[in-house]
């Protein structure tokens, strides 16, 4: 086995766990962000929030499945937010699996389901809100870009 090969095993076991571990986090920060009314869910809503207030985004998460892949409208509108988070410095993350984040953030039972194919996490004062999950997705998305990986996918953890 040369050096190359066992550095590579390596780094696919620790880009797993990173994966694993930046998957959990994002959940922590949804529910505890879900918990202080500071989400914005949905593509059309979280652009207003970003037109009118765009300091008060922390965070972005973009999801999609196969079924939308070959939906041009979202893809545009993808394309608009991503550009706004890296004009914004804004930590912005993707999602494969959109029931999973849907469930995470849920909906009341009066209302009906939210389109989560844009989570906005807000936060209405920077200093009134600090988070550890915020900070290791944080630290995640900045070790993401130092291998040029612009918008890395986060896998969220089983139930």
């Amino acid at each position: 086995m040369t050096f190359e090969e066992f550095s590579g095993q390596d780094n696919a076991a620790t880009t797993g766990d990173r994966m694993q571990s930046a998957g959990t986090a994002l959940e922590e920060l949804l529910v505890s962000a879900k918990k202080q009314d500071c989400l914005t869910v949905g593509v059309y809503e979280s652009a207003q929030v970003m037109n009118v207030d765009p300091d008060s985004v922390a965070f972005c998460v973009l999801a999609t499945d196969e079924e939308y892949e070959c939906d041009i409208a979202l893809q545009i509108h993808f394309t608009l937010i991503q550009a706004f988070c890296f004009d914004n410095d804004i930590n912005i993350v993707r999602v494969n699996d959109i029931e999973r984040l849907a469930d995470i953030v849920g909906s009341d039972q009066d209302e009906e389901p939210k389109d989560a194919h844009c989570i906005l996490v807000t936060s209405p004062n920077s200093d009134s809100w600090k988070d550890s999950a915020l900070e290791k997705l944080g630290l995640f998305c900045e070790e993401s870009r130092n291998v040029y990986e612009w918008v890395p996918t986060i896998t969220l953890p089983e139930r």
